[in-house]
């Protein structure tokens, strides 16, 4: 289980000027363009070491591909995290798994100082989740407050931005959506500073940009609509949401974020990480807001208690609302992730039954609730689906969920079906383990999967680039790059044609080559 740290744990290293890669077979001529990722590639500064791999410093690669050909670079996000701790050769910036005290060496009014400004923690602007685009500008970004803006072209960080000098709120997602106009919509959490602890929607315009002035796309952000937390004290942690043509779907899950946890984290010697409860005993309620109006739908839609990180689609059908998830019986990933669990072998892991895994499932929202509705009747007319929604007598709706898959993550799909109803998803496949070994496509309608796997490799999530002009959905190719710790085998991009899972091209990488997470393709 050695290579698993080996993959995944090892300090990762820059490839600033991009190197041309070894194509066998044949990248498809009318593939050109820009796939940028991003994820932690950097555990260790000096002697001092991470403790969780959500805490590495971002190392943004990107892969561009012309006439049949690829080239790589990468460099690491030169965030203010990146800089002083590099300065210092240490880390002296905490993370989300990693709380840093000052040096006992500082003077008692500089320790004073970094104490004092703990109490509302300042968090750290090392984007390492996703690259998301707002306008034209591109951006490194994580969930808190801070993203930094990136040179697609040439992965130079431009500079950092705060989302609070635009919008009130302390975390926002990585995960945000976009429509055919290109306009973005995300979500984010006031917490601190703000008043009453609330969640936010979010627009920004495609045409927001303003690049011979240097001005940010985020100045022309619009606000849709805000809703309440349900616990003033505890706001629910999300990663994504859905989007309809018409709706945003927000799922206020019970896995919270304790605020005065997080106040108090500092102090009492835990990490931001450790301020993440599960309460397996709560409610996940269903919020569908109008995205055009900003105004929610009256009916409570609520289910078991779950864990979700990535939404994989939302599309509205005949009166309903249907959204695709990918859940967890408890919070038990976010775990797994410490350094130290990454050691374990997947044999420990099923062993003492501590990894939960992911579990992809269909709700359907009938959008037609009355006041006279019948009690205790599935209000679900869809013929494809056994999901569930039954009234309650106080006129709230229980929503039980059809199961599609089990074992995948990192979800993709193409993306010009996003809010529409579909058929194929792709993603990593986790069976026995929160790592992923093949990539897996999985069509809704035959609930049958294929798969491409190659011994001692670990593909990337996914990437779906439809072929131009097509009109079947699954016809384009999947990109991912693929690492080993097998020295034999170097890190390559895979082309694999969506349809059949075949592969149909290879780019073997002559540099070192990270474990991501996200990314964004720019077509040339």
């Amino acid at each position: 289980m050695s290579s698993l740290v080996q993959v995944y744990g090892k300090n990762g290293s820059e490839t600033p000027e991009p190197v041309k890669a070894q194509v066998t077979g044949s990248i498809p001529s009318w593939l050109q363009g820009t796939l940028l990722r991003n994820g932690p590639g950097l555990f260790s500064v000096g002697n001092s070491k991470y403790n969780h791999w959500f805490d590495g410093m971002s190392l943004i690669h990107s892969f561009t591909f012309i006439n049949g050909e690829v080239t790589y670079r990468s460099k690491f996000l030169k965030s203010d995290t990146y800089k002083r701790n590099v300065t210092a050769d240490r880390i002296v910036v905490s993370e989300f798994g990693t709380m840093i005290y000052p040096d006992p060496c500082k003077n008692i009014f500089s320790r004073a100082f970094t104490h004092l400004s703990n109490v509302i923690p300042d968090f750290t602007d090392n984007n390492l989740i996703n690259i998301i685009r707002y306008g034209q500008d591109y951006y490194a970004s994580s969930e808190v407050n801070y993203m930094n803006q990136i040179d697609p072209a040439t992965l130079e960080t431009v500079g950092r931005i705060n989302y609070r000098n635009h919008i009130a709120l302390n975390l926002a997602t990585a995960h945000p959506h976009y429509d055919d106009e290109g306009n973005t919509y995300n979500m984010g959490t006031a917490i601190m500073g703000f008043g009453r602890p609330k969640y936010v929607i979010f627009k920004v315009p495609a045409d927001a940009s303003d690049k011979e002035h240097n001005k940010p796309a985020l100045r022309k952000v619009q606000q849709i609509c805000s809703i309440p937390c349900r616990s003033t004290l505890s706001p629910s942690y999300y990663h994504s949401f859905g989007m309809t043509e018409n709706y945003i779907v927000f799922v206020e899950q019970p896995f919270k974020l304790d605020i005065l946890r997080l106040a108090t984290a500092y102090f009492r010697g835990v990490n931001w990480g450790s301020c993440l409860k599960y309460d397996k005993n709560d409610t996940t309620l269903f919020h569908v807001i109008n995205r055009k109006t900003g105004k929610a739908v009256s009916t409570r839609f609520y289910g078991d208690a779950f864990v979700v990180f990535h939404h994989i689609n939302a599309y509205e059908d005949n009166g309903h609302v249907v959204f695709d998830l990918i859940t967890y019986k408890d919070s038990s990933l976010y775990e797994m992730f410490y350094i130290q669990n990454m050691r374990q072998s997947a044999d420990n892991l099923i062993k003492d039954k501590t990894f939960s895994p992911p579990i992809c499932k269909r709700f359907v929202l009938p959008l037609n609730v009355q006041r006279d509705s019948p009690r205790r009747t599935n209000l679900v007319t869809l013929k494809d689906t056994t999901a569930q929604a039954v009234v309650q007598e106080d006129g709230s709706v229980y929503c039980q969920p059809d199961t599609l898959f089990e074992g995948l993550e990192l979800p993709g799909f193409n993306y010009n079906f996003n809010t529409k109803s579909y058929r194929y998803f792709y993603g990593s496949r986790v069976e026995l383990s929160p790592h992923p070994s093949q990539i897996a496509k999985f069509d809704i309608l035959t609930r049958k999967h294929t798969q491409w796997q190659q011994e001692n490799c670990f593909p990337s999530e996914p990437v779906f680039v439809a072929s131009p002009g097509a009109v079947e959905e699954d016809d384009g190719v999947i990109l991912s790059s693929v690492i080993s710790p097998d020295p034999k085998i170097s890190p390559f991009m895979l082309v694999l044609n969506a349809k059949t899972m075949e592969e149909i091209a290879r780019a073997s990488i002559p540099a070192s080559v990270h474990m991501d997470l996200h990314g964004y393709f720019i077509p040339h």
